[in-house]
Protein backbone atom coordinates (compact mmCIF):
# COMPACT_ATOMS: atom_id res chain seq x y z
CA UNK A 1 0.00 0.00 0.00
CA UNK A 2 3.12 2.45 0.77
CA UNK A 3 4.54 1.77 -2.38
CA UNK A 4 0.99 2.86 -4.03
CA UNK A 5 0.98 5.57 -2.29
CA UNK A 6 4.59 6.26 -3.57
CA UNK A 7 3.65 5.94 -6.87
CA UNK A 8 0.68 8.42 -7.03
CA UNK A 9 2.34 10.96 -4.99
CA UNK A 10 5.59 11.05 -7.91
CA UNK A 11 3.10 10.74 -10.57
CA UNK A 12 1.12 13.86 -9.39
CA UNK A 13 3.84 15.66 -8.75
CA UNK A 14 4.96 14.73 -12.30
CA UNK A 15 1.86 15.70 -13.83
CA UNK A 16 1.67 19.16 -11.84
CA UNK A 17 5.58 20.10 -12.68
CA UNK A 18 4.97 19.05 -16.58
CA UNK A 19 1.47 21.59 -16.29
CA UNK A 20 4.21 24.14 -15.09
CA UNK A 21 6.78 23.42 -17.30
CA UNK A 22 9.08 22.64 -14.50
CA UNK A 23 11.48 19.72 -13.73
CA UNK A 24 10.33 17.29 -11.32
CA UNK A 25 12.34 16.05 -8.42
CA UNK A 26 11.45 12.84 -7.74
CA UNK A 27 12.14 10.54 -4.50
CA UNK A 28 11.86 6.74 -5.71
CA UNK A 29 15.27 5.71 -6.91
CA UNK A 30 13.47 2.87 -9.07
CA UNK A 31 11.30 5.07 -10.63
CA UNK A 32 14.12 7.39 -11.36
CA UNK A 33 16.05 4.60 -13.06
CA UNK A 34 12.74 3.46 -14.94
CA UNK A 35 12.30 6.83 -16.59
CA UNK A 36 16.22 7.53 -17.03
CA UNK A 37 16.10 4.28 -18.79
CA UNK A 38 12.65 5.02 -20.73
CA UNK A 39 13.41 8.73 -21.61
CA UNK A 40 17.20 8.06 -22.65
CA UNK A 41 18.34 10.33 -20.14
CA UNK A 42 21.10 10.89 -17.32
CA UNK A 43 19.88 11.11 -14.16
CA UNK A 44 21.38 13.86 -11.93
CA UNK A 45 21.37 12.75 -8.30
CA UNK A 46 21.38 15.31 -5.19
CA UNK A 47 22.01 13.95 -1.72
CA UNK A 48 20.68 17.17 0.65
CA UNK A 49 19.54 18.28 3.82
CA UNK A 50 16.86 20.37 2.26
CA UNK A 51 15.76 21.82 5.65
CA UNK A 52 19.06 22.31 7.51
CA UNK A 53 22.10 22.38 5.01
CA UNK A 54 23.28 26.08 4.24
CA UNK A 55 25.55 24.99 1.22
CA UNK A 56 22.26 22.69 0.08
CA UNK A 57 19.60 25.49 0.10
CA UNK A 58 21.78 27.77 -1.62
CA UNK A 59 22.37 25.35 -4.33
CA UNK A 60 18.42 25.23 -4.34
CA UNK A 61 17.84 29.04 -4.49
CA UNK A 62 20.83 29.91 -6.52
CA UNK A 63 20.49 26.73 -8.86
CA UNK A 64 18.31 24.20 -8.80
CA UNK A 65 14.87 26.70 -8.44
CA UNK A 66 16.59 29.06 -11.34
CA UNK A 67 14.17 29.25 -14.59
CA UNK A 68 17.65 28.49 -16.55
CA UNK A 69 18.18 25.17 -14.56
CA UNK A 70 14.77 24.07 -14.68
CA UNK A 71 14.81 24.89 -18.55
CA UNK A 72 17.83 22.57 -19.05
CA UNK A 73 17.13 19.49 -16.55
CA UNK A 74 13.39 18.71 -17.71
CA UNK A 75 14.55 17.79 -21.24
CA UNK A 76 17.65 16.19 -20.76
CA UNK A 77 17.78 15.01 -17.20
CA UNK A 78 15.98 12.85 -14.62
CA UNK A 79 16.27 14.55 -11.19
CA UNK A 80 16.32 12.57 -8.13
CA UNK A 81 16.93 13.81 -4.34
CA UNK A 82 18.04 11.58 -1.91
CA UNK A 83 16.92 14.12 1.04
CA UNK A 84 18.06 13.98 4.67
CA UNK A 85 15.56 16.58 6.30
CA UNK A 86 15.32 17.33 10.40
CA UNK A 87 11.91 18.57 10.26
CA UNK A 88 10.11 17.23 6.68
CA UNK A 89 8.72 13.53 7.37
CA UNK A 90 9.58 11.16 5.45
CA UNK A 91 8.04 7.53 4.48
CA UNK A 92 10.00 4.36 6.18
CA UNK A 93 10.35 3.29 2.75
CA UNK A 94 12.36 6.38 1.29
CA UNK A 95 14.35 6.75 4.60
CA UNK A 96 15.65 3.27 4.61
CA UNK A 97 15.96 3.67 0.44
CA UNK A 98 18.15 7.13 1.22
CA UNK A 99 20.19 5.94 3.83
CA UNK A 100 21.37 2.84 1.49
CA UNK A 101 22.00 5.16 -1.12
CA UNK A 102 24.23 7.48 1.00
CA UNK A 103 26.37 4.26 2.00
CA UNK A 104 25.87 3.01 -1.40
CA UNK A 105 27.57 5.92 -3.28
CA UNK A 106 29.78 6.79 -0.39
CA UNK A 107 28.74 10.61 0.36
CA UNK A 108 30.62 12.10 2.99
CA UNK A 109 28.80 15.65 3.33
CA UNK A 110 26.30 17.62 1.47
CA UNK A 111 24.88 18.94 -0.51
CA UNK A 112 26.52 15.78 -2.96
CA UNK A 113 25.81 16.03 -6.57
CA UNK A 114 26.43 13.31 -9.45
CA UNK A 115 25.61 12.18 -12.67
CA UNK A 116 24.22 8.94 -13.09
CA UNK A 117 23.21 6.22 -15.86
CA UNK A 118 19.75 4.37 -15.67
CA UNK A 119 21.70 1.57 -14.03
CA UNK A 120 22.85 4.00 -11.18
CA UNK A 121 26.06 4.09 -12.03
CA UNK A 122 28.36 6.68 -11.31
CA UNK A 123 28.93 8.85 -14.42
CA UNK A 124 31.06 12.17 -12.60
CA UNK A 125 32.79 13.09 -9.40
CA UNK A 126 30.94 15.29 -6.81
CA UNK A 127 29.30 18.28 -8.66
CA UNK A 128 28.17 19.85 -5.10
CA UNK A 129 28.05 23.02 -5.11
CA UNK A 130 29.55 25.93 -7.64
CA UNK A 131 29.60 29.49 -8.06
CA UNK A 132 28.21 31.40 -10.75
CA UNK A 133 24.57 30.96 -10.32
CA UNK A 134 22.34 28.41 -12.40
CA UNK A 135 24.04 29.15 -16.19
CA UNK A 136 27.28 28.47 -15.12
CA UNK A 137 26.06 25.15 -13.57
CA UNK A 138 23.64 24.35 -16.85
CA UNK A 139 27.31 25.17 -18.76
CA UNK A 140 29.03 22.75 -16.40
CA UNK A 141 26.95 19.66 -16.52
CA UNK A 142 26.80 20.58 -20.54
CA UNK A 143 30.33 19.61 -20.17
CA UNK A 144 30.18 16.66 -18.17
CA UNK A 145 27.62 15.16 -20.22
CA UNK A 146 29.16 15.28 -23.33
CA UNK A 147 32.08 13.31 -21.86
Amino acid sequence: MKHLVIAITSLLGLSIASIAGEATWLHDFEAAKKQAQEEHKQILINFTGSDWCGWCIKLDKEVFSEKEFQEFAKDRLVLMEVDFPDKKKQTAEVEAQNIKLDKDFRVEGYPTVFLIDSEGKKLTDDIGYRKGGAQAYVDHLKTLMKK
